[in-house]
């Protein structure tokens, strides 16, 4: 049962990665609004799946890919609000 819930954890992770990525090159609210924090928590996803299986090599990508869509999920809030308060 417990290998499942695992299984079934890394499945729904990918399906907010391949979300994420069909709409990375919409308008820039809807990245910030959804793209992101569904590349984020789809990453996250995986990352625990990843560790349930013991995969060292697919742990560390995780943890990057994670950063990375932190990061630009960062930088899109940054112009966001630069071009707001002017």
């Amino acid at each position: 049962m417990q290998e499942v819930i695992y299984q079934m954890t890394g499945a729904l992770g990918l399906v907010f990665i391949i979300l994420g990525n069909l709409m990375i090159y919409r308008a820039a609210k809807i990245r910030r609004r959804y793209v992101y924090p569904l590349l984020i928590a789809g990453g996250i996803c995986l990352e625990i799946y990843s560790i349930y299986i013991g995969d060292m090599i697919f742990i560390i990508l995780q943890g990057i890919f994670i950063l990375a869509a932190i990061f630009g999920l960062i930088k899109i809030n940054e112009k966001w609000i630069r071009k707001n308060l002017k």
